[in-house]
């Protein structure tokens, strides 16, 4: 006989507004122009995803300078520098952005501060491709990167009553809330974004593991090593006392013996995850024990994105 196990399945989880919206531009892409059609970086951090839409004719390049000229290409959800579009353009290209429309939000901030006289500071990782995207909507060195509050002493501002800031989309609300008081103490004349920077989805995630912690013996989040919001979601849950927390992009890297004993375990998913990877945890739990699914929804989430107008025209 099985043994007795409780799922605890958190809400929301999986996809956003955002990737909903990237993924359903390559989509229509194709059908418009044929395959293939070229996108720059992984259109969301997430391998299914990639390999999925690859199968329909996407080709995945680093650089631009991997695009033959005339066919489109896509920029990913994190957004790029300035430069690409620009380069793109120079070069005859059709090309469609497919940036969130919450990350373009920094941007366009950015940008505001900068025609203000402001420096930036941004808050997020170093080299993450939404990071970059950023920092190249403005001139070199007018935005300071900082990753956590022992960055803050550290950074040289040109005029520090003359500075804003803004943050990565993908963050922990948490951590980053530590960062901007440091900011706020050192440089009180700092002047932050009308409303959070970190996207809805993102937050939501966050509360829905803190939602479930304190029920669960061990927490598995789905999704891709190199995703930001998922990584978070397993500092989210051990910092809210989850002695186990583990991220794993399929079943088949579900540790089992790591969870021998436990008798509750919380599932969510990062936001470039698709919900039939969760369905195949479900299943593969299924196997092994006697589940009973709980859902713990902590909010609701409606948000859509219309995909660029160039798509929503007929070929």
């Amino acid at each position: 006989m099985t043994d007795p196990l409780t799922l605890y399945l958190a809400a929301p989880r999986g996809f956003c507004a955002g990737v909903d919206r990237a993924i359903r531009i390559v989509e229509m892409a194709i059908e418009k122009w044929g395959a293939p059609v070229y996108v720059r970086h992984e259109i969301v951090h997430n391998r299914f995803v990639v390999d999925g839409l690859r199968a329909k004719g996407a080709v995945f390049v680093e650089e631009l300078e991997d695009c033959p000229a005339d066919r489109p290409v896509i920029f990913s959800a994190h957004g790029v520098p300035k430069a690409v579009p620009a380069e793109a353009a120079r070069r005859g290209m059709t090309f469609v952005d497919a940036t969130c429309p919450l990350v373009s939000k920094v941007h366009i901030e950015a940008e505001r501060h900068h025609e203000n006289g402001l420096q930036m500071v941004m808050i997020g990782h170093a080299g993450h491709p939404e990071t970059l995207g950023t920092m190249g909507q403005l001139p070199e060195g007018e935005v300071l990167l900082v990753e956590t509050v022992a960055d803050v002493a550290a950074i040289a501002p040109r005029d520090p009553a003359k500075l804003a800031f803004i943050t990565q989309t993908t963050l922990s609300v948490d951590d980053t809330a530590g960062i901007v008081a440091a900011l706020k103490a050192r440089f009180p004349a700092i002047v932050g974004p009308h409303k959070e920077d970190i996207c809805y989805a993102t937050t939501n995630r966050q509360e829905a593991v803190k939602a479930i912690a304190p029920k669960i013996d061990a927490l598995l989040v789905i999704g891709a090593p190199n995703s930001s919001n998922s990584r978070r979601l397993v500092e989210v849950g051990r910092a809210a006392g989850c002695g186990y927390a583990q991220l794993v992009q399929r079943a088949p890297d579900i540790d089992w013996r790591a969870l021998e004993g436990a008798r509750a375990v919380g599932l969510t998913a990062g936001a470039s995850a698709p919900e039939v990877l969760v369905n195949e945890v479900i299943d593969a739990f299924r196997d092994r024990y006697d589940v009973t699914v709980e859902r713990v929804e902590t909010a609701r989430e409606d948000v859509e994105f219309k995909v660029p107008r160039v798509l929503r025209q007929s070929a």
